[in-house]
């Protein structure tokens, strides 16, 4: 009883605090679709002054466009029905003139756009992109703008903002980039700020960071937030107040308390359970070690003009043993070294050290004897999109690795192997003519994993596979391989910065910080029983509970 008391107590403090903003009986169609299916229907939903609420759901349910419309950043191609309103500062958004609505965008409701390095202008530096909208709105006459920039730097937890100032995004980290797009957003004090997916891709303590960050901003300036995301766990750690949207429409509505602890439409209760990741259960594999790797180390070398050659070391002295069909979890933050183990098992850039794989060390293998061995190694993508090719069919990527092994099946018997693993990973075979760009992510993924895995391969590298997708969508692919993994006895290394996959899928867990192994162990004990500090701050800063 007491979380439902909470519930209406919350939902009464909503209705009797001053509202931002309100939208009423939102709707937005296609016409230029054919069939004139509406893209969001008759949508309502309340922001409190001084509040965290967010929009949740899947991928195509209508987190991202309603967030667009509120500034009128609809596509061209869409028409908001003429009952809708969208209500700020006692005005109809929708209904005022373009002057009216350009003193608004920025100024008093700013946005935090999903992707930080498409969002800023690589042209243009740093000072200038944060100073845009100070100067655009009138705020500060230009030779008052660089102190009020620093200012602004300094609020958002930018290390040395003075140094900064002249470095373009590409010259920044992925966390930088992000504070500066927050930075943006704050420049002219907004009432409202709407955070779209804002940790996206993220590693778990930069995201930790930037989430106090806004809730420390948001107790400073009385600051109101939405957040649209897909991550449950931002959720249930920093909002208020949740809205659920499925399919362009409104499932449910209530304080965060109550949809994760008592929803009441089954498709809330099935993006919950999908959070829910339950860890696997540890298996203390002895079979066959296929993998050992004995002192490996990588470098990348810089070659600059007039300069002399830089050697940047990025792995080192990296011993670790995998057997057959077990799952070695690799977490870390960014430029850890992560894919650069994956990279150089495979071959694919230089390394140092030995790989012993079925008994034979690739280091001293030519190209060719290596790419006998190939079939035997595989890896996918982080990025199904850039890594299939447009150009081919389903069919076509499926069954290149069968030609390129040159794996003696006529036409008539490739066809049937790739039904059959087409079969495996949930797909249809009227789909086999298609082309990439006709499929979701998660059915891009399927792809990938359906041309790795049809050559029966003893070792697979899994590069990130499941860091943009919806909960759902993640938890079908970690099912997907569990039971690729059961039917062909496969070895997977599992690289993530999401600590919730790895334990849900990993046997063994080795943790790397700056190139090297901090800590290696079992699942639980990394999990339940972490001896290295840096291990403590990842799990902490991953949001598990």
């Amino acid at each position: 009883m007491p979380l439902i008391r909470e519930r209406y107590l919350l939902i009464d403090m909503i209705a009797s605090n001053k509202n931002v903003l309100q939208i009423i009986n939102f709707a937005l169609n296609f016409p230029a679709s054919g069939n004139g299916v509406f893209g969001i229907q008759s949508l309502n939903i309340s922001i409190p002054k001084g509040k965290t609420i967010s929009i949740v759901g899947e991928s195509g349910s209508g987190k991202t466009l309603t967030a667009l419309s509120i500034l009128k950043l609809n596509p061209n191609t869409s028409v908001i029905s003429d009952e809708s309103q969208i209500i700020f500062s006692g005005r109809d958004i929708l209904k005022i003139d373009k002057r009216e609505l350009n003193a608004i965008r920025g100024n008093e409701i700013s946005m935090i756009f999903q992707e930080p390095l498409s969002s800023l202008n690589p042209l243009h530096t740093v000072e200038k992109q944060i100073s845009e909208a100070l100067i655009l709105h009138k705020i500060k006459k230009s030779q008052d703008i660089r102190g009020t920039v620093i200012d602004l730097m300094h609020k958002v937890r930018i290390n040395e903002p003075e140094k900064k100032l002249t470095r373009y995004p590409h010259q920044l980290s992925g966390g930088e980039r992000q504070r500066v797009m927050i930075a943006m957003a704050l420049a002219n004090n907004p009432k409202l700020l709407i955070a779209d997916e804002p940790t996206t891709a993220l590693d778990v303590t930069v995201q930790y960071e930037i989430l106090k960050l806004l809730k420390t901003l948001q107790r400073e300036l009385d600051l109101t937030i939405l957040f649209i995301t897909h991550d449950l766990s931002i959720v249930k750690n920093f909002t208020d107040y949740v809205y659920v949207m499925q399919n362009g429409c409104l499932v449910e509505e209530g304080s965060t308390d109550s949809i994760f602890n008592e929803p009441r439409d089954a498709y809330t209760k099935r993006l919950v359970n999908a959070r829910n990741l339950v860890g696997k259960r540890e298996k203390r594999n002895k079979s066959l070690e296929i993998l050992k790797l004995n002192s490996l180390s990588a470098q990348y070398e810089q070659n600059k003009l007039f300069r002399k050659k830089r050697v940047n070391k990025v792995v080192s002295n990296i011993n670790l043993s995998i057997n057959l069909g077990e799952t070695i979890g690799l977490v870390g933050e960014s430029g850890s070294g992560k894919t650069t183990i994956g990279l150089s098992i495979l071959r694919l850039i230089k390394s140092d050290g030995s790989i012993i794989f079925m008994g034979d060390d690739l280091a001293k293998k030519s190209f060719k004897a290596l790419k006998r061995i190939r079939k035997d190694l595989q890896i996918v993508f982080q990025d199904p999109f850039g890594s299939l090719s447009p150009r081919l069919t389903v069919e076509q990527i499926i069954e290149e690795g069968l030609i390129a092994q040159k794996i003696e099946l006529d036409a008539n018997s490739r066809k049937e192997r790739v039904l059959e693993i087409l079969k495996d990973v949930g797909l249809e075979p009227d789909q086999l003519n298609r082309y990439p760009h006709e499929f979701s992510g998660g059915q891009r993924q399927r792809i990938a994993i359906a041309r790795a895995i049809i050559l029966r391969p003893k070792l697979l590298v899994l590069d990130e596979p499941t860091s943009s997708l919806d909960a759902t969508v993640q938890l079908q692919i970690l099912n997907l391989l569990k039971k690729l993994q059961d039917k062909f006895n496969t070895s997977y290394i599992f690289i993530s910065h999401d600590l919730r996959v790895i334990r849900y899928i990993s046997d063994r867990v080795m943790v790397l910080n700056s190139g090297e192994i901090i800590e290696m162990d079992y699942t639980e004990n990394i999990f339940n029983k972490p001896k290295n500090e840096y291990t403590k701050k990842l799990i902490s800063s991953a949001l598990l509970g």
